[in-house]
């Protein structure tokens, strides 16, 4: 999800921050904590502000995505956006953090294509310094598997662009499928990329149940 679905400067809304979890069966109400591995992942809260802004906002994580918000306040904003887009069932973002502490390293989203949800996009941003140590695979399948069997989520798309060689090998690795290129389909700084389509079914996840829970059962013993 290069094209995030947030624009600040069309956000004119002032919504009180809060803090509070709310602990709900329907995601709607609030997003449940997702534990795997190394990470949790849980509902934005607005004192994620800060470390968001100063994790996704470096040259190496916005090169390839849409400009994030310019400051804590904006992300303030983004936060409390993405509260109510969840509360319409159109949206959710988990904020990703490391297991045992607090502080969001990043963001796992997931949209609504066709007011169903039974076809959606998701996208991701993690800071920098926790690239190449696990954490995304990690927080990736916690997402993917709260999309296809509590969200009902039938087809999940991904679009990375073609230059995104880190993107795109993240999305393969995942089982990933390269359904086609979308032709100048991003636009960022005055310049247009070629982006590829990926795509998960619920099926493609399913058939590979089983190998996952022998490799989780491996690694404990």
């Amino acid at each position: 999800m290069e094209k995030m679905p947030y624009r600040e400067e069309l956000d004119m809304r002032v919504v009180p921050a809060i803090d509070n979890d709310v602990v709900s069966s329907d995601w709607r109400s609030g997003l449940p904590a997702l534990a795997g591995q190394m990470v949790t992942l849980r509902d934005l809260r607005a004192s994620d502000a800060a470390s968001l802004f100063a994790l996704l906002t470096t040259e190496e994580v916005s090169r390839f995505i849409s400009p994030p918000p310019t400051t804590v306040e904006g992300f303030e904003k983004f936060i409390a956006w993405a509260h109510r887009q969840r509360q319409a069932g159109q949206y959710m973002c988990f904020a990703v953090t490391l297991k045992g502490f607090d502080t969001a390293i990043g963001i796992f989203q997931v949209r609504d294509l066709h007011s169903n949800l039974e076809t959606a996009e998701w996208g991701f941003a993690i800071g920098s310094a926790f690239w190449g140590t696990g954490v995304f695979e990690d927080a990736a399948k916690l997402v993917l598997e709260f999309a296809f069997d509590t969200v009902g989520v039938r087809r999940l798309e991904a679009r990375a662009a073609v230059q995104n060689g880190r993107g795109n090998g993240a999305l393969l690795k995942l089982g990933a499928v390269r359904e086609a290129v979308l032709r100048q389909s991003f636009l960022k700084d005055g310049r247009r990329f070629d982006q590829v389509l990926f795509t998960i079914l619920d099926s493609d996840w399913r058939a590979t149940a089983g190998m996952r829970k022998e490799v989780r059962q491996t690694s404990i013993h």
